[in-house]
């Protein structure tokens, strides 16, 4: 299954035929791997032989395992953002072009919202924080995180006063729309309101205290994760995506035992939402990342 980008950064989808299983619905285009054929193999082919397009370009998104009352489905989504030709319906299908604010107003399977999530999130996630009370230094990191055109952030900035919090995420905000940067508070969901904010950033404690979802759907919530059982939590409450942490030794966190790489892919692969890396990693790192299943990097030092 393929995330299809068009240089507008608008995301193709395909409506399935009626006598498909799920037809009628919205869906992102490609098909079933044949035997003894790789799965990118098997994408170009789709592709061809659905919308006459050729990828040149490719990598991988999410996996997404889901079960129907009448089947269980195994999803290997990639992100295409090179090709070649132009789209259209080979087998009389419809396909739109869609902004990627829009896609929640389409009708997906139920398989397919997870990947929704992915199709919209940018592969770094840069946090804020202020790790010496310095608002300044907050103000210095958030200048150098917007110039570099990081389109994802995160406010903690937890040793602030609670006026001076409110004041900074406002502005934050500001400054944020203007460079066309989502912001999420690590914060109570009335301030993400009161600010002006894009979502909510919970921590792993408040994350499992939550009998359902905080914030209607116009908000981004995400979630800081540790353990299978807090992203099982997430995935439940249908949060958009989770930060898995830490990967590597951190100088943030020092007492906590790393994961390393073929821990933090075991625990990925048990989940339906996109998982952000976090902890002693490099901007560097985010292929390898991407390679263990990760929708990208999350980091505080990394982007400042």
């Amino acid at each position: 299954m393929g995330v299809i980008t068009n240089p507008r950064g608008k995301v193709l989808i395909a409506k399935r035929h009626r006598h498909r299983h799920q037809g009628g619905l919205w869906e992102f285009p490609g098909g079933k791997v044949e035997q003894g054929e790789r799965v990118l193999d098997a994408l170009r082919r789709e592709l061809k032989e659905e919308l006459d397009i050729t990828v040149e370009a490719a990598a991988p998104l999410i996996k997404i395992s889901h079960s129907y009352p009448d089947r269980n489905v195994l999803l290997d989504v990639w992100r295409i953002d090179r090709f070649h030709g132009e789209a259209f319906g080979r087998e009389g299908q419809a396909i739109a072009w869609v902004g990627g604010g829009r896609l929640k107003k389409y009708a997906f399977p139920e398989a397919n919202r997870p990947i929704i999530a992915a199709a919209r999130l940018p592969e770094f996630y840069a946090i804020l924080d202020d790790e010496k009370g310095d608002i300044r230094m907050l103000q210095n990191n958030l200048h150098h995180i917007l110039e570099h055109r990081i389109r994802l952030v995160q406010i903690r900035a937890k040793r602030l006063p609670a006026k001076q919090y409110d004041a900074l995420a406002s502005d934050v905000c500001r400054a944020a729309a203007r460079h066309s940067v989502t912001i999420l508070l690590n914060a109570e969901p009335e301030q993400i309101v009161r600010a002006g904010a894009a979502g909510v950033h919970l921590t792993g404690r408040r994350l499992m205290q939550l009998k359902k979802k905080p914030l209607d759907e116009r908000y981004w919530v995400a979630a800081s994760c540790h353990t299978l059982q807090e992203m099982k939590q997430a995935e439940r409450l249908g949060l958009d995506f989770v930060v898995l942490s830490p990967v590597m030794p951190t100088a943030t966190h020092p007492e906590a035992t790393p994961l390393e790489w073929n821990a933090f892919e075991a625990l990925v692969a048990q989940v339906n939402i996109p998982v952000y890396a976090l902890g002693g990693l490099a901007l560097s790192d985010v292929r390898r990342a991407r390679e263990a299943g990760a929708q990208g990097i999350a980091g505080i030092r990394a982007f400042t």
